[in-house]
């Protein structure tokens, strides 16, 4: 029976069960039993099948990165005298604090009768067998030009220092000197940031790729920690960066940047300044399975500032369900107005949005331009600090920040439906004419 299937037998069992078989171990082997690390990894810990030259594990913090890193070291370490590593972090101090001498580093992973000697003087490990590692500085490119190796493991490769392209150059050079043993292998572990490095090898061949989300080891983490993170972080873009374990990208000329969206964001509980008006931006789309329905809901607080309040958008969805998702938003939100953009079927739109018993005024509204001009003054907005997001709206952001400056988008999807709900919703609040009694 294979580790994996014995771990999900046990996972069967019952505590007493556990606590039984524990008791009849000796000491020596609870310690093997303790130490055996394909019985207690997850599946997504263990390295991927297949001929691969580099693993790449881009995941979020406490994920196990480094402890799924170590444990391919030791793994090989322990079988082949001959093997050569070379350990790679942001600087030396990491190297060693982390790789080395961390919780998950390689000396605590190892039981005590296995554990390699540790030279610091010599940055160097050594196993019984005659396997070694070196350490190395990410943060000294040289280092690596020279020495061979038979396999790599590389620590948050996304924070390594590129001002003057190091990292590149000692990705390079680490290459270089793989040229020891049968099949030289790189292993990556970071957390995702789109540094040319990570983007590279994302996009390279012959690399086998991991990816994963801090939840994903509950049992290890403590519930209060993350509790506070999802409330403090979740689906904003640093949650979904160092939490979630996203790689996302930021496009060049784009309308709208993360950082301009993460600076008009408050928490939810904030938001509860009066609103004087409350719009449904709804981008209909052309037919039941074409793009979504964007549905965006936005008000006016009584400080002259537009909140986004929710994304309701439905995917693939008939003209009567994504009405009927109108109607309950209008609901739920206390709406006065529904903005709807009547190209896809003007008339129908509105009939549709009607049989969905919606009384409240519906808007047409004709786009005689393309998204993106019509974008550019709601930008303008954001840019002057007169919108704000209650909250995060993961992928009405992204096609936010897909949208680029002069024409094009290159965001998910085929369409950006949310986006231009928003653009609706917000150039009826903020932009659209108002008229004032005035004495002739």
């Amino acid at each position: 029976m294979s580790d994996f299937a014995v771990t999900e037998f046990f996972a069967e069992w019952t505590a007493l069960d556990r606590r039984t078989f524990l008791s009849r171990l000796s000491e020596r082997e609870k310690q093997a039993f303790l130490y055996r690390w394909n019985f207690w990894a997850r599946p997504e810990q263990r390295p991927p099948a297949g001929d691969w030259s580099i693993w790449l594990i881009m995941a979020g913090r406490g994920f196990g990165k480094t402890r799924a890193g170590a444990e391919w070291v030791r793994h090989i370490a322990e079988r082949d005298g001959s093997a050569r590593f070379a350990l790679v972090g942001a600087n030396y101090a990491e190297t060693r604090t982390v790789m080395v001498e961390g919780d998950s580093g390689l000396l605590s992973i190892a039981p005590p009768s296995q554990r390699p000697v540790w030279e610091p003087s010599l940055k160097r490990l050594t196993w019984d067998n005659g396997a070694q590692a070196h350490l190395y500085s990410a943060a000294e490119p040289e280092g690596l030009r020279g020495p061979q190796h038979s396999h790599g493991w590389c620590d948050e490769i996304a924070k390594w220092m590129n001002n003057a392209g190091q990292a590149e150059a000692v990705w390079d050079n680490l290459k270089m000197g793989l040229r020891l043993g049968f099949r030289p292998q790189l292993v990556a572990t970071t957390t995702p940031r789109p540094v040319p490095l990570v983007r590279s090898l994302v996009s390279g061949d012959g690399v086998a790729i991991t990816t994963g989300r801090t939840q994903d080891n509950d049992l290890h983490l403590p519930h209060a920690f993350l509790t506070a993170m999802t409330a403090d972080y979740g689906g904003t873009r640093q949650g979904r960066q160092e939490l979630d374990g996203e790689l996302i990208e930021e496009l060049e000329g784009a309308l709208w940047t993360r950082a301009m969206i993460d600076g008009c964001r408050i928490r939810r509980d904030e938001q509860d300044v009066g609103f004087t008006r409350i719009a449904i931006g709804v981008d209909p789309p052309a037919s039941k399975t074409g793009d979504a329905c964007g549905i965006i809901v936005a008000g006016l607080g009584a400080d002259g500032k537009a909140y986004v309040l929710g994304d309701c958008s439905v995917e693939r969805a008939s003209p009567e369900t994504w009405a009927r998702r109108v109607a309950d938003a209008a609901d739920r939100f206390e709406a006065d107005r529904i903005i709807a953009e009547a190209n896809q079927g003007g008339a129908m739109v509105k009939s549709v949005l009607h049989a969905a018993q919606i009384s409240l005024p519906v808007k047409l509204v004709h786009a005689s331009r393309g998204k993106v001009a019509r974008a550019e003054p709601v930008a303008a907005l954001y840019e002057n600090g007169r919108v704000h997001h209650a909250g995060a709206f993961p992928q009405l952001e992204d096609e936010m920040c897909g949208l680029l400056v002069g024409g094009g988008y290159e965001g998910p999807g085929r369409s950006p439906d949310r986006a231009d709900a928003l653009v609706w919703a917000l150039t009826e609040l903020m932009l659209g004419k108002r008229r004032e009694p005035r004495v002739r």
